[in-house]
């Protein structure tokens, strides 16, 4: 899953990226109001991490502005200030949730895996698909019974194709949802991790559940697919 932050303290940057990563996130980072707002509106974000007190524009004329144009996407306000008022007002604007600083790693990431389930309408965090069952909350992935280890790469991509299954995906909506700005790879590389993923949860299991849609890209099967 692919997510922007936008927050200006440099060295709770440098902690959340890593974090974010180590999880499988892809991310894009935001210094001030000003990038902020470009990026969000050049790229789609699965959520949107936005610290209130920023250089140039503050959070909230951000969010107030993104909401205003109708830009649905789920946004997670962090802010040093802890008043009740402040929440009031964060939320009544448009945030899908609040954090306060300081805050540990954890919180955060349960909240934005919640957040992410909500713009998939999923409320149970266990994605079921045939005998496949991918635990979102603990990352976790089970075929048939069976344990399944995933590199993060591996996980976040089954992660899209089951949030989407049914449903064609091709290599670039799959690039864009999995690469932060700054990989150099290109869509190609769909390829190599979708024949990754197939050795682990297809191979000696029936039926197959990764198809590939030729000239259109890849799909996870359907729950009505035989």
């Amino acid at each position: 899953m692919r997510v922007l932050l936008v927050e200006d303290y440099k060295p709770l940057v440098r902690a959340l990226r890593q974090g974010l990563e180590e999880e499988g996130f892809a991310v894009d980072v935001a210094y001030d109001g000003e990038e902020g707002d470009f990026k969000a509106n050049s790229a789609e974000y699965d959520a949107i991490i936005l610290d209130i007190m920023l250089p140039k524009e503050d959070g909230i004329s951000l969010l107030q502005r993104w909401r205003r144009k109708g830009k649905q996407t789920h946004v997670l306000m962090l802010t040093a200030r802890g008043s009740l008022e402040d929440k009031v007002r964060g939320l009544d604007i448009g945030a899908d949730d609040y954090l306060t600083k300081p805050f540990e790693l954890e919180e955060l990431l349960a909240r934005l895996r919640a957040l992410i389930r909500r713009g998939h309408q999923a409320k149970d965090p266990v994605l079921r698909i045939h005998d496949l069952e991918i635990d979102t909350a603990a990352r976790a992935v089970k075929r048939a019974g069976q344990a399944i280890h995933l590199t993060p790469r591996e996980y976040s991509l089954l992660h899209f194709l089951a949030y989407h299954r049914g449903k064609v995906v091709s290599r670039s909506m799959i690039w864009e949802h999995l690469y932060d700005e700054h990989d150099e790879n290109t869509s190609n590389v769909v390829d190599v991790y979708i024949r990754y993923l197939r050795n682990k949860i297809d191979k000696g299991f029936d039926p197959p559940l990764i198809m590939t849609r030729w000239g259109e890209g890849y799909q996870l099967r359907g729950d009505e697919e035989s």
